[in-house]
């Protein structure tokens, strides 16, 4: 087993994900967040010793004297021979039809160094931050692997970056501006339009102007019937995207980002308010959209006795609004009386809770707050109530916080190999977190394992939550749907037994502990989580908008244990918190 110290700029999806996996296989890993303090990184790496150093997201290079003196593999998102900040971006923007991921050795030239792996896939038409979950990191956990067994080999030296071969088919590229990205409304088809906003995706957007404002252009997707004069917006839908006309045809643009100082990124209706014309008409979605669709969030397929519900939240973030329409979706489709229903989640990320930045941009935040946990909290009562249907949540993409606990309302949960969840809400200003997670999160791990998991505010794998009993089964990638399907059917033939059992346990448990007093007991900590004056809450709230250091991460806490177990003790203790207090009179 190696001593493994990752290195990284932010604790991200790809950063979480090679914890997870070298955690999970017996390897002592520790986590620096490195943000430019030399002297800091320094100290990490003479108190940790590493066998190995990992960069997985850096945005910052390692000093010189650091990776010469300890072996450092840095992750490129990019193919063989590829070079520079913006790989994605231009691959995607240049609609490539291959690329790939890299896994090299630290120089002092920049990508340049020793290649120890690499691995490439199909590049679809899609977000940044699509391909960037899906297959970059998928990749960059492949080759995680093929470096660790060749450190283990005698005599194994990585191979030098040749630009004669014939598989270095990359090259030093600058870093993109908006002047490379910039859409000319009258000449552009619309293939190269979502090109170019896919490749921008997330971070920093395709800078535009609407209506007079400049805003940055998120979350698009082609329109297959409505046709206008292009560059001027012909519709909107219910969800808030704007539909704006292309020289052979039009996009939804879903999200918007004023450029001003304090911008947010909104529903791009939200985002225009008043500037968008009153007679703009008010459009259903096409049948045909593809993703990502920013206009039908959520949407339900019915396959026999099974009814699969979808829901497709930018970002994973479920706004009030957003909360009560998957609600009713859920009501809707129990009303159909089918004997199953699957919650899907959406194409990149399942959930990660209450929506962040629609409660920063409101005039106030915690009354917004407030309103976002009830409506989260009645989403999930109705799904624990629904005692004459079998529940799955099939866990296909990442979860986090209140979204983590929202698939524990189902009877089963059936989660994807690789997905990592963060089933915990400390690290955003120390938030209690609700969605009836002391009492779903209990039944299903243990009251002692709970609280290590909210206390520890670090991430587990697939093959670890079904361990621990957090979900039912583990299932390999490449089988994840056709499996949900299987064993959604098996559970509908045995539905009346299922449905039996599921209203005994609650009606025992409702005996035992109502659930209101659950929510009140929650709903009690959260009011004073939103409410108190200079609630930490609100200060990590607004960092994380705002692309800032938090209050808290895993630097925090100096380097990260491996387990969520040994890391509880790093930080103060949330048990007594944990006991139910006296009502506020909600």
């Amino acid at each position: 087993m190696m001593r493994v110290l990752l290195v990284s700029s932010a604790f991200n999806s790809m950063t979480q994900r090679f914890f997870v996996e070298l955690s999970d296989a017996g390897h002592e890993v520790a986590v620096e967040i490195y943000g430019g303090d030399a002297e800091r990184l320094a100290d990490a790496f003479a108190t940790f010793r590493p066998d190995l150093t990992i960069a997985p997201f850096l945005t910052r290079a390692i000093p010189e004297a650091l990776w010469r003196t300890y072996l450092t593999l840095i992750v490129h998102p990019g193919i063989e021979g590829d070079r520079g900040p913006s790989a994605l971006d231009w691959a995607i923007q240049e609609q490539w039809e291959v690329w790939g991921v890299t896994l090299l050795q630290a120089e002092a030239e920049m990508d340049a160094g020793s290649i120890w792996a690499t691995r490439t896939f199909p590049l679809r038409q899609a977000p940044k931050s699509s391909v960037y979950r899906r297959k970059v990191i998928d990749g960059a956990v492949a080759c995680l692997w093929e470096a660790m067994a060749n450190r283990e080999r005698p005599g194994f030296r990585p191979r030098p970056l040749d630009y004669a071969a014939p598989t270095a088919l990359g090259r030093l590229r600058p870093s993109m501006k908006q002047a490379d990205r910039r859409i000319d409304w009258n000449r552009d088809a619309t293939i190269d339009i979502l090109a170019r906003i896919h490749a921008a995706d997330g971070v920093p957007g395709i800078l535009d102007e609407l209506y007079g404002r400049p805003v940055y252009l998120h979350a698009a997707c082609a329109e297959s019937r409505l046709r206008g004069e292009p560059g001027h917006v012909i519709a909107r839908s219910e969800s808030g995207a704007i539909c704006r006309a292309t020289v052979d045809g039009a996009v939804w643009i879903g999200r918007l980002k004023p450029k001003r100082e304090g911008g947010i990124k909104l529903d791009a209706a939200q985002v225009l308010g008043d500037a968008l014309p009153a007679d703009l008409p008010v459009i259903a979605p096409s049948a045909d959209l593809a993703y990502p669709n920013p206009v039908a969030e959520v949407r339900s397929e019915r396959q026999g006795d099974v009814i699969h519900l979808r829901f497709d939240f930018h970002n994973g973030a479920m706004s009030t609004a957003q909360c009560r329409t998957l609600q009713a979706a859920f009501e809707q489709a129990r009303a159909c009386s089918p004997k199953v229903i699957v919650l899907a989640g959406g194409g990149d990320l399942w959930s990660n809770g209450i929506h962040l930045n629609a409660i920063e941009a409101s005039p106030d935040a915690a009354a917004e707050s407030w309103a976002n946990i009830v409506a989260m909290d009645d989403l999930i009562r109705a799904i624990i109530l629904a005692t004459d249907t079998v529940v799955v949540a099939a866990l296909g993409r990442n979860v986090g916080a209140g979204g983590a606990i929202l698939p524990l309302a189902a009877d089963f949960v059936l989660v994807r190999e690789g997905v990592v969840l963060n089933p915990h809400y400390r690290n955003m200003g120390w938030l209690y977190g609700s969605e009836y997670w002391t009492y779903l999160l209990p039944r299903r791990v243990g009251w002692e394992r709970a609280v290590a998991l909210t206390e520890s505010c670090l991430p587990i794998s697939a093959r670890r939550a079904a361990e621990i009993g957090l979900a039912d089964r583990a299932i390999a990638g490449e089988a994840f749907d056709l499996a949900v399907q299987a064993f959604a059917a098996a559970k509908a033939e045995d539905h009346a037994a299922i449905t039996a059992r599921k209203q005994a346990a609650r009606d025992a448990d409702e005996a035992y502990r109502p659930l209101a007093e659950y929510r009140r007991a929650e709903l009690t900590q959260m009011y004073r989580n939103f409410f108190q004056p200079d609630s930490p809450y609100h200060r990590a709230r607004n960092a994380f908008v705002f692309k800032r250091p938090a209050c808290w991460s895993p630097a925090s806490v100096g380097l990260l244990a491996s387990t969520a177990e040994d890391a509880a003790a790093a930080l103060p203790p949330l048990s007594a918190a944990c006991q139910p207090r006296a009502a506020v009179g909600f």
